[in-house]
């Protein structure tokens, strides 16, 4: 579920046995109510039937009642009935909202840049490969170019939409050998993140025989690293169907080397009992191919450890789990690692390259008052970069730690990327909340950062946008700051519609971000507001300790204090107000929903986790279980068992308007929390609002689905909310002045 991650392994078994349930009939006729902004017909509550099936378990001394285990199985043909009435239902709404056709039609002219947008860049002896995105193509593609101007030349390696017309086939990662003569592509198909690395000559994008599969899942991502002359790569490895026993638990993914023109059946294990079974590994050649690092994440609860190979070696470890290191980079002679012993916003420790021993590990950056949140080592030069809250800033550093100043950033932006390009110099991947990626190049010996062609642009006005900070104050006294953005001259009476986002957890921070799908909201007077709740790192670890494990309540009202505070300073009222997440952001709504049932008019949850005491049980879920914790631990037990959405569901409430979403490839979310909580909220809803499944059949977590159908989930999410809010669309051409 995770969003750094990209990687897909089939389910275990392990869950209860799932209790058998009779055929269900065809949903009953819905009667038809008013929609709230344009008195058209739309469908009403009376929601398709669902049958019960109770299921006790047994936690700690605890019973735990679920009406619903039945819609766990998949492979249930009376499940997926189910889940095709519930998409019946949902698009019987909305399709006959009266404004999908007009907001569909902006959704796509918004999404097709003017000017395409270049993401992942990688440098290899002055040849920069990246991935390009040009809509209205479905996928984004491979390209390599002669410096960073597009205009000077570039060449189409792997072009996903030409080898599968349907646009399912997607791009997970690639890999440029050292020498920039191949490239190593992981290919996976309808949103599964279950990838095979394919190789392409970087000249000509012709593809060489090789083949290896199950190198990338939706698990544990995946990765590859080439060797020093291109002779053939590491890579990680999952275990074939049948390999592993389903009760064996002892690993899980692995690490292997593949020599180019062998078959992948020979391929060596090179790192494999050392990782835990909840790894996830990913590799890194030095440039000149003397060592190749590993970096293993315990799950995905912010644990790393550090392995080191030499060329003609074995992997050794440099540090482990409990050195609390996250973050390395292969400098010119020493291996640079950000480390957060004693130390929540990080510093910077130099081992040397040859003797990496941590015990003999220098200071070369030591921790400060903002959080570094990674560093890029050049051959005399320290990228550092930070995170304040939110925005992004980079200090620049010698390899010995003398301070030589900081990149000059424009104000409230995020770094996405710093790529080294040759000698110190290094590009820079710069968006904000109004302006659109691009990428700069800066000169360390002149101090210069010059903005390169490499920039998209969007049909998106942002021009008149105005970006403010606030602070709301959470449950506990502990200020939680938010970015809001708004049309110059919105006034603040309360009547503006506002549109609450948010995610907080797994280390992961919310920096300013462009956009162009928020303009359509700005478009109508709306607000849009983006909180930095606690489970990020915004302000160091101890932010994102803050809220995980046995503290992930203070996430739920962080992000209620925020809504609150929307409506304290007049931006909005809890009737005009809307609120969205997926993923972790997905649970996120569903404890707001279940915690505070009037705090919004209506919300959108995407590919979300509800059943908080079975989660584990999933294999995506197992590695969940150093963030949220396990019910195998007492303490960690009583705090999911207390905001578990899915079992905190009470009859009778009236519940807000809800449209759940979910893609049935999903390997990171189990699909089966959108049924459970969808079934269960129709039961028991006491209002009069809308709650809808919406499911799609052929993509995942959301990464790698076409463009088509991210253009039709972004349609269905605001033609939603809008009618909702009681808002009647409006295009940019009919919106009134503020």
């Amino acid at each position: 579920m995770h969003l750094t991650r990209a990687a897909l392994i089939p389910t275990l078994s392990l869950h209860l046995l799932l209790a058998a349930t009779p055929a269900l009939t065809s949903p009953s006729a819905v009667p038809t109510v008013m929609s709230h902004a344009t008195g058209a017909p739309t469908r009403g509550p009376e929601f398709p039937p669902t049958a019960r099936h109770p299921v006790e378990d047994h936690y700690a001394g605890d019973v735990v009642r679920d009406d619903y285990r039945w819609l766990e199985n998949w492979s249930d043909p009376a499940v997926q009935r189910w889940s095709n009435g519930e998409n019946d239902f949902a698009r019987s709404y909305l399709d006959h909202l009266h404004d999908r056709p007009s907001i569909l039609k902006r959704v796509t002219a918004l999404n097709l840049d003017v000017a395409p947008a270049y993401h992942d860049l990688q440098c290899r002896r002055g040849v920069v490969f990246a991935i390009k995105d040009q809509p209205p193509l479905q996928q984004p593609m491979l390209v390599r170019l002669d410096g960073l101007d597009p205009s000077r030349g570039e060449r189409v390696l792997v072009d996903p939409n030409t080898m599968d017309k349907t646009g399912g086939t997607a791009i997970d990662f690639y890999a440029p050998s050292l020498d920039g003569a191949k490239v190593a592509v992981s290919l996976s198909q309808g949103g599964t993140e279950s990838g095979t690395v394919i190789v392409v000559d970087a000249r000509t994008g012709a593809r060489l025989p090789d083949t290896v599969p199950r190198v990338n899942g939706g698990t544990a991502g995946g990765g590859v690293a080439w060797d020093a002359v291109g002779a053939g790569f590491y890579h990680t490895r999952y275990p074939a169907k049948g390999e592993r026993p389903d009760a064996d638990l002892d690993f899980w993914q692995q690490v292997y080397y593949h020599r180019l023109g062998t078959a992948q059946t020979d391929d060596r294990p090179v790192l494999t009992r050392e990782l835990p079974k909840i790894a996830e590994t990913t590799l890194v050649t030095s440039d000149d191919g003397r060592v190749t690092l590993a970096d293993v994440r315990n799950g995905d609860g912010g644990e790393h450890a550090f392995y080191l190979l030499h060329d003609g070696g074995s992997f050794e470890r440099v540090a482990g789990f409990a050195d609390r290191v996250v973050s390395a980079a292969i400098g010119a002679d020493a291996l640079y690692l950000l480390s957060r012993a004693q130390a929540s916003n990080g510093k910077v420790l130099r081992v040397a390259l040859d003797h990496p021993r941590l015990a003999a590990a220098t200071v070369v950056v030591p921790t400060g008052a903002t959080a570094i949140e990674g560093l890029v080592a050049t051959p005399h030069r320290l990228y550092v970069q930070d995170i304040i809250g939110g925005p992004s800033q980079v200090r620049v550093f010698s390899t010995g730690g003398e301070a030589m100043g900081m990149l000059p950033l424009p104000a409230i932006v995020g770094v996405s990327n710093i790529v080294h390009l040759d000698g110190d110099a290094v590009a820079v991947e710069i968006q904000s909340c109004t302006r659109p990626p691009y990428w700069a190049r800066y000169d360390s010996d002149r101090r210069r950062l010059v903005t390169t062609a490499l920039a998209m642009r969007s049909p998106a006005d942002f021009s008149d946008v105005e970006v403010r900070r606030e602070i709301a104050m959470s449950k506990d006294g502990t200020p939680v700051p938010m970015t809001v953005l708004m049309r110059r001259g919105t006034p603040l009476d309360g009547r503006a519609i506002a549109l609450l986002t948010g995610y907080g957890g797994f280390g992961i921070s919310q920096r300013p971000g462009f956009n162009p799908i928020r303009s359509m909201w700005l478009d109508q007077g709306g607000i849009v507001a983006i909180a930095n709740i606690r489970g990020g790192s915004e302000f160091g670890e101890n932010w994102h300790r803050g809220g995980n494990l046995t503290r992930k309540q203070n996430v739920f009202d962080d992000f209620a204090a925020a809504a609150e505070h929307l409506v304290e300073k007049g931006y909005t009222t809890s009737e005009h107000l809307a609120l969205q997440g997926g993923s972790n952001g997905g649970l996120l709504m569903g404890a707001i929903v279940t915690q505070h049932p009037d705090l919004a008019r209506a919300v959108v949850s995407s590919v979300g986790i509800y059943d908080m005491l079975r989660v584990e049980l999933s294999p995506n879920g197992l590695f969940n279980t150093t963030e949220y914790g396990t019910v195998r631990h007492h303490d960690e037990y009583e705090a999911l068992r207390a905001y578990s959405p899915y079992h905190h569901v009470v009859d009778g409430a009236h519940y807000p308007a809800v449209l759940f979403t979910t893609g049935a490839n999903d390997p990171r979310v189990d699909p089966m929390h959108s049924r459970k909580m969808v079934a269960r909220l129709q039961a028991a809803t006491g209002s009069d609002c809308p709650i809808l499944l919406r499911t799609s059949a052929h993509a995942g977590h959301g990464i790698g689905s076409p463009l088509s159908e991210r253009n039709a989930l972004t349609t269905d999410t605001y033609a939603f909310l809008f009618d909702r809010l009681g808002v009647r669309f409006q295009s940019p051409a009919t919106r009134p002045a503020p």
